[in-house]
Order: structure tokens, then C-alpha cells, then sequence
């Protein structure tokens, strides 16, 4: 199975899911991720404000960022391979890159009639 690593910007809190105006983006994400860790996928996010030195031992992350800046966050690494810089991953590109189907990637809370979380 894959292992996915995704280098954040700077946020407020590991997840960017706080705060006064939550990007629909960050939340859509956070809940892939929660889904892909639970079934057993190998996927961890990196946040540029608290944990600087991954970035920093991760060579290829570490020349993006001295050739874009922070401009080319996120950086999306599958596999040991640069497959995103500048945006998050659709919920297509990372059930192909695990094998899961997409709506695996999505999650239905029944405690608030039904809603879709993205």
C-alpha cells in the first residue's frame, strides 16, 4: 500500500480545522486523512509552524522550498515521489494512489441528518 506524506504550510493547529473561518479545503482533506489512517493507510501531514526539521531532512521538500519558497506547499510526496506541489490532493488521486475506491474517502455523519463531509 502507499505511503503518502504531505508537507502543510504554516498552520494553527496540525489540522488548520480551527479557528474563526475553516477552509472547506483543510477540511476536506482532514477527514481523507482520519479516513486513510483508519484503514491502515500509511499517511502522515507535516506542519511547517511545528515540525520544521521534517522539512528540512526530507531533501526533496527541502529544494522546493528553496527553489518556490513556501508558495510550493503543500508538497504531497507518494511513494518516496513528488507527485503534488501547491495544492492537496482530490479524493480521486489518493484512492488511486491506494487502492480505495472514493467514496471510501468520505464520510457520512448520521448525527447531523446525513451530511457528506468532503
Amino acid at each position: 500500500m502507499a505511503r503518502i506524506r504531505i508537507y502543510d504550510p504554516a498552520l494553527c493547529c496540525p489540522t488548520g480545522v480551527c479557528g474563526p473561518s475553516v477552509d472547506p479545503e483543510l477540511t476536506r482533506i482532514a477527514t481523507a486523512i482520519f479516513l486513510l489512517e483508519k484503514k491502515g493507510v500509511d499517511v502522515k501531514r507535516f506542519n511547517l509552524s511545528s515540525e520544521p526539521q521534517e522539512f528540512v531532512e526530507e531533501l526533496k521538500v527541502q529544494k522546493l522550498l528553496e527553489e518556490k519558497g513556501t508558495d510550493a506547499l503543500p508538497v504531497v510526496i507518494v511513494n518516496g515521489e513528488v507527485e503534488k506541489i501547491g495544492e492537496y490532493p482530490s479524493n480521486d488521486e489518493l484512492a488511486s494512489w491506494t487502492g480505495l475506491s472514493k467514496g471510501e474517502l468520505s464520510k457520512k455523519d448520521k448525527s447531523k441528518n446525513n451530511i457528506t463531509l468532503l
